[in-house]
């Protein structure tokens, strides 16, 4: 059977290499075992190697050292451990990670950002982003997966999933939107309906390379890696009729091995893709956007009311889309609220909503000095 218990023949099996070696030396871990957590369920990490799977925990001084939630395992590490009995095992230390994603989520604070953060997976190798063609779709919301998978330093792929449920014109009219808005990124058009698209899934998965599904839930993710595994191994919901939206089918982050020697994680629906200090991801997703906003008068523009901005005379004269400017301030903001202190996110309450107001105004203006047949063909989708 193809899943999590499947017996590997050498470390190398679980995505091993030179990397990890090198800093498993630098730290003078040789005397350890290496195992890689593969799932974690309330504190406890399964943690695999060569000899077996363990049921692992963190020592006390961990926990007491720890400053953040990166501080802990997370699916994707690489762990020394001391291997006990009973299949047992006590986690000593967490090698470097090589990649990291991770987003912002909790409970909204006064400002209605959110504070914590969440590591979804570790020493990814690719990670697919995948939407259904369902009402819930929302091209916005690529946007933010992308600017968490650049920052990361991982090779994103964008999955068009469930393209059974609409025609060919529609499904065009999709595929176009993000050849425009994003033609650096890879597309897989894919349906477990009728087999559409696996095989081409399929041969982007490596032997030892490790690879993260993404999405909401009721996307499928799921049900696009049991097709990959050949067996319904992992336990898949049908979407609701009434809100064409997902059910949580999937509550743990768990690793899958192929036949092919390819890993994979699946992840519980992610409704908010919230940017923590994904700025160098942004950075790299926006590159033309960037660029005009260096033609502006000020250094420190905002590029929402100021005087010479580049950027709102591009949005103007439709250089640039609307609905990918919007997106772009959204980002930034997020990342560049992640990296304040307390008092400057206190100072930073009052002046959330006037940029709000200002951001609203700055589109209207544009809207007021375009040709009406343009304005009115521009409409404005909702931000993920």
């Amino acid at each position: 059977m193809v899943n999590m218990d499947i017996t590997i023949d050498k470390i190398e099996d679980l995505g091993w290499d030179a990397f990890f070696e090198s800093k498993r030396t630098e730290l003078g871990l040789d005397s350890f075992s290496i195992a890689r957590v593969i799932a974690e369920h309330r504190g406890v990490y399964r943690v695999k190697n060569e000899n077996g799977e363990y049921a692992a925990k963190i020592t006390g001084k961990q926990i007491f050292r720890a400053v953040s939630r990166e501080d802990y395992p997370a699916v994707g590490d690489w762990v020394t451990i001391i291997e006990l009995d009973n299949k047992q095992a006590i986690i000593q230390a967490i090698l470097p990670r090589r990649s990291i994603i991770k987003r912002r989520f909790g409970d909204k604070n006064k400002i209605g950002e959110k504070n914590d953060v969440q590591i979804i997976a570790t020493n990814i190798d690719m990670v697919f982003i995948v939407q259904s063609v369902g009402r819930d779709y929302n091209i916005n919301r690529f946007e933010r997966y992308l600017a968490i998978a650049e920052d990361g330093d991982i090779k994103p792929v964008i999955v068009v999933n469930k393209i059974d449920l609409i025609s060919a014109e529609e499904l065009n009219s999709k595929l176009m939107e993000i050849r425009n808005r994003l033609s650096n990124v890879d597309v897989i058009q894919t349906s477990t309906a009728n087999n559409e698209g696996l095989d081409e899934l399929r041969n982007y998965i490596k032997k030892g390379k490790t690879y993260c599904f993404l999405g909401s839930s009721g996307v499928g993710k799921s049900s696009l890696i049991n097709r990959l595994l050949g067996e319904d191994i992992i336990k898949t919901e049908n979407v609701s009729s009434c809100s064409d939206r997902g059910k949580h089918a999937t509550t743990n982050r768990e690793t899958y091995f192929l036949d092919n020697g390819g890993i994979v994680v699946d992840n519980p629906g992610i409704r908010e893709v919230g940017i923590t200090d994904a700025s160098a991801g942004t950075n790299s997703l926006f590159g033309e956007i960037i660029a005009l906003a260096k033609k502006c008068k000020y250094a420190d523009c905002a590029h929402i009311h100021e005087p010479g901005c580049e950027m709102l005379s591009a949005l103007k004269d439709g250089r640039i889309n609307k609905d990918r400017y919007s997106n772009y301030i959204s980002l930034k903001k997020e990342a560049k609220y992640y990296g304040m202190s307390d008092l400057e996110k206190k100072e930073t309450k009052g002046r959330t909503e006037i940029d709000r107001r200002r951001i609203g105004r700055a589109w209207k203006l544009v809207e007021i000095s375009m040709p009406i047949s343009i304005s009115r063909r521009s409409g404005c989708s909702r931000l993920a």
